[in-house]
C-alpha cells in the first residue's frame, strides 16, 4: 500500500512583501520557519516510527519546508525540479504589480498560459504525472510530498487518477503550510483521498 502525505510549503517572504511566487526563488519567512516546525513537530508525533521517504521541490521555499519537517521526522529530503510551482515565464519573482501589466488573461483551460514564457497547466500536469508514476513505480511505501499550491492542486487531481485533462473541470486549492493524506487501496482498486488541505499542523 502506497501512504502519500503532501504538504504546501509554509508562509514564504513573498507572500508578505508584494512579490510574485512561481519559480521566483523566495525563503520562508520567520513566520513560515515556524510553521514548518510545528507540522514537524505534529507529524513526529502522529507518524511515531514510520519512516517516510522525502521528495521535495527543489525551490527555495519548499525547500526549507521539507528540511525542517525533514528534521524532526529524521528522513533527508529528496529535491527535484518535477514538484516546482508553476513556471510564470517573465512574472517569476517580479512586483505583483509589474506581473500584472504582463498578465495574458486568466488560465481557464490547462493550455492557456496566463504570462509570457510561462508554463501552462498541461505542463505542470505532464511533469507531475512522470513523477507520480515514478514512485508509484518505487518500492517506497510511505512518501512524503512538499510542493506549492498550483502544482500540489494538480497533484491531488492526477493521484486520484483523473487524468490531467480534468484539470479543465476541477482543481484542488488549499492554503499554505496545508497537510493532505492519501492511500492506495488495491483491495478495492482505488486511491483514496482521506484528508485533504488540512491546515491545524501548522497552527502555533
Amino acid at each position: 500500500m502506497k501512504r502519500i502525505i503532501t504538504i504546501q510549503h509554509t508562509q514564504s517572504v513573498h507572500h508578505t512583501n508584494g512579490m510574485t511566487g512561481g519559480w521566483g526563488d523566495w525563503a520562508l519567512s520567520d513566520l513560515g520557519a515556524a510553521q514548518a516546525s510545528r507540522i514537524g513537530e505534529n507529524l513526529s508525533k502522529e507518524l511515531g516510527d514510520a519512516k517516510y521517504t522525502i521528495y521535495s521541490s527543489d525551490l527555495l521555499r519548499a525547500r526549507q519546508t521539507a528540511d525542517i519537517v525533514g528534521k524532526h521526522i529524521g528522513m533527508m529530503p529528496i529535491y527535484t525540479d518535477a514538484l516546482r510551482e508553476i513556471n510564470c515565464g517573465a512574472a517569476n519573482g517580479i512586483p505583483q504589480h509589474e506581473a500584472d501589466k504582463l498578465n495574458t488573461g486568466p488560465m481557464v483551460t490547462i493550455d492557456d498560459v496566463q504570462f509570457p514564457g510561462a508554463e501552462s497547466m498541461r505542463d505542470v500536469g505532464n511533469r507531475l504525472a512522470e513523477f507520480l508514476d515514478g514512485i508509484l513505480a518505487s518500492e517506497d511505501e510511505n512518501i512524503m510530498i512538499v510542493s506549492h499550491g498550483v502544482a500540489l492542486g494538480i497533484f491531488h487531481i492526477l493521484w486520484l487518477g483523473l487524468g490531467v485533462e480534468a484539470v479543465n473541470k476541477c482543481l484542488t486549492w488549499c492554503g499554505s503550510g496545508s497537510v493532505s493524506f492519501m492511500h492506495d487501496a488495491p483491495e478495492f482498486g482505488k486511491r483514496m483521498v482521506t484528508r485533504l488541505g488540512d491546515q491545524s499542523y501548522c497552527r502555533l
